[in-house]
């Protein structure tokens, strides 16, 4: 089976950031940089992509219009000995954007829940299912990655059970909040997850 098919991403937007160099494995290094993709409702999501300087034909600079292909990707990160989940898009390829192309985030997963969903309704009566899905990926390894439903699909993912496996349509999306410390301040945040437009049970 190719895993390479259960994690799909394409986005087409705007470097917002200086690219910078994050690590190297096996000899080959990676930097990342943020990509600002807008959305129909005119705010805009600023995302993580990780690139090999194998992909780097060019340079890339803040401001560019790119498009990149590849797949939403999770890791553990451990500070003050609590551990925390980080997304990132890891490219595959990297592109000039041809002129005139609009923004584009498009998502294509293929996973198993791997937590209870949970169901909310917000002040605003708008109702909400918070997935964890774990996406196979080649060498026996594995992207936890959260996913957010919405309306008529949350009521349907809030019946998921852990184990089922589903496939979804959605967006990379990024997420401002606020994290109230003990001392009463709040720090501004941002929380990576998809968005969800379309799911549905895969039966074997």
């Amino acid at each position: 089976m190719n895993t390479d098919l259960n994690n799909i991403a394409h986005l087409c937007g705007t470097v917002e950031s200086e690219l910078k160099y994050s690590h190297d494995i096996f000899g080959e290094s990676f930097y990342v940089f943020r990509l600002k993709v807008e959305r129909l409702s005119g705010q805009a999501d600023v995302l993580p992509i990780t690139v090999s300087e194998r992909l780097m034909h060019e340079e890339i600079s803040e401001g560019q219009r790119l498009c990149v292909d590849g797949q939403v990707r999770s890791y553990n990160i451990v500070h003050e000995n609590k551990s925390k989940l980080v997304l990132q898009l890891f490219a595959k390829e990297v592109y000039l954007a041809e002129s005139g192309l609009p923004d584009e985030n498009s998502i294509y997963l293929q996973g198993f829940v791997c937590k209870k969903p949970i169901y909310r309704v917000t002040p605003f009566s708008r109702e909400i299912t918070d997935l964890l899905l774990a996406v196979n990926r080649a060498y026996g390894k594995s992207d936890y990655i959260p996913c957010i439903t919405w309306g008529r699909t949350a009521r349907y993912a809030a019946n998921l059970k852990i184990g089922d496996r589903v496939q979804l349509v959605g967006r990379f999306q990024s997420r401002a909040y606020q994290k109230q410390l003990p001392d009463g301040t709040a720090l501004n945040k941002v929380a990576y997850e998809v968005s969800v437009s379309r799911l549905s049970t895969v039966r074997d």
